[in-house]
């Protein structure tokens, strides 16, 4: 359960927070005044933290400064009137995560909020090195295998170096949970941690993201903005798909690599950061190299530690201990008991490739507690596998997931959570239909969906989707 805690002297705004957050999984605390609100914020300790910059009895800043010294690591979004802009500015350079602006659209607070609580998330939940029978239901690097045991012992090696890491792997294998570890494990894990995906920001905005802008910069650019690495002045960035960035990026964050110093596009002032930098990719960063497609001199600059992250498919036995923590991991969640696996059921998924590897594994078992029954996975609860099909056709057959007979199954089965059951697989049909429509493109397919490109992509991620799945064929 993640908490959202809003201040704001109109009850109105109040009111449509709650409204709008308030769900299974999020609650909503609400305070009208700062003292009311630092009350809760210390008996409580949200995730997120909504905070009006005029409140009645101190300012919103004067708030902030405050609850920083109990917990600087929660993520802060101020609301601001046109009169309390240059207030907003100063409060993300004192490491506010952003700012919204009066009147507020349902639709990007939505959108902000989503990015606020993954970043909490990676910021407060230190995930777990070891695979024991009871593992919680945080984040975990789980495996026992060779490759893995290599892995965390490249995390223990680098966590207490201020170095710059590159952690590489396939799509899917964990690199946001690795990037974690090490930062709960550094001296820096008290400081800011900020995190961008350089794939899902466009190129044009990119460099402003991390570096920040100055007022008049270029279009649209009608105040000064404070970037990410700014932001994690004493603390962590963790740049994640690194090899997605255009070259003017790159070369800054090689300044930034070499002496710590950068500028705000459209600026001329140097400013001196002191922010250690993971990067992570996809990519094999040598062959864009020699196809002048990533600096090489960068390229040296970011592997100083490099860490290597298996496919799930060179994993040896780490398959079923995986498949099992994801049972326990999100069995209480859908209401089911499930713990175990049936040996034809492990067998069945040995024998898939897992181009998704482990986030496609945690995609599997949810979708299998979804439909299973009694106390042991059996094969007939997984959703359709096989090396003649790819991950995009998991959940794109021809049955009617919400039609009557499901419902009817659901009901039979005693489902506890049927509403979760409905709308999870609703949304999993119907964002890879879109997908499949635009063929993968992400800004047409939140067009399309009435929803930012922004919330997309977290919906894909929670939901294990792969948008590279839908892509047409060169």
């Amino acid at each position: 359960m993640q908490h959202l805690l809003v201040i704001d002297d109109e009850t109105s705004i109040l009111k449509a927070f709650a409204r709008a957050f308030t769900t299974d999984t999020t609650t909503v605390l609400t305070a009208k005044s700062g003292a009311e609100g630092e009350a809760i914020f210390r008996q409580n300790t949200p995730d997120v933290v909504v905070v009006d910059l005029r409140l009645p009895d101190m300012s919103g800043l004067e708030l902030f400064q405050r609850l920083r010294e109990h917990d600087a690591r929660i993520p802060f979004i101020f609301i601001t009137g046109h009169g309390t802009v240059e207030t907003a500015i100063e409060a993300t350079r004192l490491g506010a995560y952003d700012y919204l602006f009066k009147p507020l659209e349902l639709d990007e607070i939505r959108a902000l909020l989503d990015k606020a609580f993954n970043l909490s998330r990676m910021v407060r939940v230190q995930p777990t090195l070891a695979d024991d029978d009871d593992v919680s239901t945080s984040d975990a690097i789980v495996g026992r295998c060779h490759a893995m045991k290599e892995v965390y012992k490249a995390i223990g090696r680098v966590a207490s170096q201020s170095l710059t890491v590159l952690l590489l792997g396939e799509s899917g294998t964990g690199k946001e949970v690795v990037a974690q570890a090490i930062y709960h494990h550094s001296s820096r894990s008290k400081g800011p941690f900020q995190a961008i995906n350089c794939a899902a920001i466009p190129d044009a905005l990119l460099e402003s993201e991390i570096f920040g802008h100055e007022r008049g910069a270029f279009t649209d650019a009608h105040r000064q903005r404070i970037g990410k690495l700014e932001q994690a002045h004493g603390g962590t960035l963790f740049l994640d798909e690194v090899g997605d960035m255009s070259p003017m990026t790159q070369a800054k964050l090689l300044r930034v690599l070499q002496d710590q110093t950068f500028e705000r596009v459209g600026g001329n002032t140097s400013i001196t950061v002191d922010a250690r930098i993971i990067a992570a990719t996809n990519h094999d960063l040598k062959k864009l190299v020699t196809e002048g497609l990533f600096r090489s001199d960068l390229y040296f600059r970011l592997s100083v530690v490099t860490i290597h992250l298996p496919p799930l498919r060179d994993r040896d036995d780490d398959l079923g201990i995986l498949a099992e923590y994801f049972l326990r991991k999100y069995s209480e969640e859908f209401g089911r008991d499930i713990r175990s696996l049936a040996p034809e059921t492990l067998q069945l998924l040995q024998q898939y490739h897992w181009p998704g590897n482990v986030r496609e594994l945690e995609s599997v078992m949810k979708q299998s507690l979804l439909t299973a029954r009694g106390n042991v996975l059996l094969p007939e609860f997984l959703p359709p596998l096989g090396e003649a099909r790819s991950s995009t056709d998991l959940v794109d057959s021809d049955q009617e997931f919400l039609s009557s007979s499901f419902v009817a199954e659901r009901l039979e089965a005693g489902s506890q959570n049927l509403y979760t059951e409905a709308i999870t697989t609703a949304e999993s049909q119907l964002l890879r239909q879109v997908l499949r429509h635009t063929t993968g493109n992400q800004l047409k397919a939140a067009g399309i969906l009435g929803i930012s490109r922004v919330t997309l992509r977290s919906k894909l991620k929670s939901l294990g989707i792969e948008p590279g799945d839908y892509a047409r064929p060169n």
